[in-house]
């Protein structure tokens, strides 16, 4: 699965040494926080409401997670903290969950600094040693911190501990725990291939958008080129007008009720465009003709995302390595955000 590189990066290595390790963690996460989870499921199930707040790939993990606690009839909304702090949602009545993977972001440390903090607040780490570790209880995904940028382990770590809270709200995880436990290794050399040429990435999904989300953070964090997601609905609304061989297309399909939209804007972009496109599909449904397609176990909601979204940081790290010599080293970024 992984592509052959001529010249040895430490830092590439690095990254793949992380995602080797990722489902073993979500395993171990799952397992070790089933008490907090509880705890806060308690007030989730109180109070009826949730907010869960991150910046980077924290928010697209949020962003990942809504539609769960959604389908559990929780009213859930997920917001970049810097927005929160900027224009901010009343958080009365409402469990709020901050995401950090260092637990030392800056927008982190000032909302807490600046007591906007309700009583039911809780965190979500990687470090057990952290700031946002001290100042509220926490979920800790096991392995410590991820070292090299940008994020990969800690994105699927992260959907562990999440689970371990739908876990404790009644969610049935057994999909979930079989794709950890299986940990699939899709082939990607095709989906590279097919990206050869192009000069950005646009990545889109419907329930599985905040995977796109997250695959585009990361293609632009590593490849330096400017990637970005858009919603499916959002991205046949007009900015269709950008598709040109040079404009790769990645879509996430699942296999809920959204999987006939996410296939209708697929024909939709290779009958008008010459755009390249790569569906990484946990449908189980035929692939769409003249779409190069990443199979992934077939599944909905939190096990499609666990299918669908280390596939994706493979082909983003591989991806990136093709572009940059020095990939994940990067230029003007930290791989903790301490300044606003």
């Amino acid at each position: 699965m992984t592509a052959a590189f001529a010249t040895k990066n430490p830092v590439l290595e690095a990254l793949h040494a992380e995602m080797a390790r990722q489902m073993a963690d979500s395993r171990a996460s799952l397992a070790q926080n089933a008490a907090q989870a509880r705890a806060i499921a308690e007030t989730i199930t109180r109070n009826g409401r949730l907010v869960l707040l991150g910046m980077g790939g924290s928010h697209a993990v949020g962003r990942t997670l809504t539609p769960c606690y959604r389908a559990l009839g929780i009213d859930a909304v997920t917001l970049p903290l810097s927005e929160q702090l900027d224009q901010p949602l009343p958080l009365a009545g409402r469990t709020v969950l901050v995401t950090s993977q260092s637990g030392e972001s800056a927008e982190v440390l000032r909302w807490f600094a600046e007591g906007h903090a309700p009583a039911d607040a809780f965190g979500l780490t990687m470090q057990a040693e952290s700031s946002l570790a001290r100042l509220a209880p926490c979920l800790v995904g096991a392995g410590g911190s991820e070292i090299p940028f940008a994020a990969t382990r800690s994105l699927t770590v992260t959907l562990a501990l999440h689970a371990a809270v739908l876990a404790a709200l009644g969610a049935d995880l057994a999909a979930v725990e079989a794709v950890i436990a299986a940990d699939p290794q899709p082939e990607i050399s095709a989906a590279l291939a097919k990206m050869a040429g192009v000069r950005t990435i646009v990545t889109s999904g419907r329930a599985q958008q905040g995977v796109a989300e997250a695959l585009a953070l990361g293609l632009t964090e590593l490849s330096r080129l400017p990637c970005f997601s858009l919603e499916g609905g959002q991205l046949r609304h007009g900015p269709v007008e950008m598709l040109a061989p040079e404009v790769g297309v990645v879509m996430f399909r699942d296999a809920g009720p959204s999987a006939t939209y996410v296939t209708s804007l697929a024909e939709f972009v290779l009958r008008t465009s010459a755009s390249p496109l790569v569906i990484f599909d946990a449908s189980g449904l035929a692939p769409v003709e003249g779409a190069c397609t990443v199979p992934c176990p077939p599944g909905t909601g939190l096990a499609a995302s666990f299918a669908l979204l280390p596939a994706a940081q493979h082909f983003m790290v591989d991806f990136a390595a093709s572009r940059v010599p020095d990939v994940g080293t990067p230029l003007r970024s930290s791989k903790v955000t301490k300044v606003e």
